[in-house]
């Protein structure tokens, strides 16, 4: 009942820390690839509902600090392969008799021990199968999973209790271990009916080629961010009233009319932007326009004269360009600059450093 209980919890959980960890996912992506593989994405946020599952199972249920400082457990266990001598004890074994295995299944002993091996079995298959581990790397990973696990018993959470409420057991540390080896060879098995992580990176490359609608709003908000975070850095040493306007020409204007036509944030998920004629007065007023339109045009409705119709207009118009961006759709002030997206990417991953 327990381990349904902890399941139930690290399902509750998943959604908060994937939503933490999409945002740095998307932008990794971008950065190295171009584009979000599906498949990928189901490994990986299936590989840290895993990690959060079996963490739960290693900590819960939490009992009260009174429970705990009753205690009278032992802390550790340093014997090793202690599991088959209580095994051989709790159990009816007689191994010239089959008729006692399936009673040396039900035992605690017997099926708390193949419980460990099984836990991290998905570990060292993941290991293998997308990160590319060797059987070394495998096993140090999973024998340091199972020492974090057993450390974190040991202390008793991180010294949250005045104790230990649960053992540390060298003999966990060799079943999880014995558990990330045997999913190294079970993973051979992933090859069968899952493309290999090579293959998963070169469809994503190919993907990569075309900017997507939601690598555009990436772009968008990365760029709108990490002006943000120098502008108002600066602002904390330079105090000067139009030192955003200059921070602005200088991100928007003055770096991509001498890098590439590409900011910062765009340069990073690798996408460049191609004007038909003038790139550089196009850029300039390309710059300006968004200036108007997402800053001027917002601080004139909020801080100046704000009216509930003004700001239902102004909001329902930039959902829309959302919509239309992400739909993969050439936005009005697009067409109107002439402005196409291209990626990048070929150029990363061909150049000689990439290699």
């Amino acid at each position: 009942m327990n381990y349904i209980t902890s399941i139930k919890t690290a399902i509750f959980v998943f959604p908060l820390i994937a939503f933490l960890f999409t945002i740095p996912f998307i932008l990794h992506q971008y950065h190295k690839y171009g584009s979000i593989n599906k498949l990928r994405v189901l490994i990986i946020y299936s590989f840290i509902l895993y990690l959060i599952t079996i963490y739960f199972l290693v900590i819960l249920p939490l009992p009260s600090k009174d429970e705990v400082i009753r205690l009278k457990t032992p802390k550790y266990s340093l014997i090793p392969f202690s599991f088959i001598k209580d095994i051989i004890q709790d159990s009816p074994l007689i191994i010239s008799s089959p008729k006692t295995y399936i009673e040396t299944f039900n035992t605690p002993s017997f099926y708390i021990a193949i419980f460990n091996i099984f836990m991290t079995i998905p570990f060292g298959i993941y290991l293998r199968y997308y990160f590319k581990f060797s059987f070394k790397k495998t096993v140090l990973f999973s024998f340091l999973l199972s020492l974090f696990f057993e450390i974190t018993q040991l202390t008793g959470l991180y010294f949250i209790y005045p104790r230990p409420y649960r053992l540390f057991d060298i003999d966990d540390l060799i079943l999880n271990t014995s558990g990330g080896i045997l999913g190294f060879f079970l993973a051979k098995i992933t090859s069968l009916f899952l493309p290999t992580r090579d293959e998963i990176d070169e469809q994503s490359i190919i993907a990569g080629k075309n900017v997507s609608g939601l690598r555009r709003v990436t772009s968008f908000f990365l760029d709108s961010l990490l002006y943000l975070i120098i502008a108002l850095t600066l602002n904390i040493f330079i105090k000067f009233k139009y030192l955003p306007s200059i921070v602005y020409l200088i991100y928007f204007i003055i770096i991509p009319c001498t890098w590439n036509n590409q900011t910062l944030g765009s340069a990073f998920l690798n996408i460049k932007l191609s004007y038909k004629k003038h790139p550089i007065i196009s850029q300039i007023t390309r710059a300006i326009f968004y200036y108007i339109y997402y800053i001027a045009l917002p601080y004139t409705f909020i801080y100046i004269k704000p009216t509930i119709l003004g700001l239902s207009i102004l909001s329902i118009s930039y959902y829309i360009n959302l919509i239309i961006i992400l739909k993969s759709r050439t936005i009005y002030y697009d067409k109107l600059f002439k402005v196409t997206y291209e990626s990048t990417i070929d150029n990363k991953n061909d150049s000689p450093s990439a290699n």
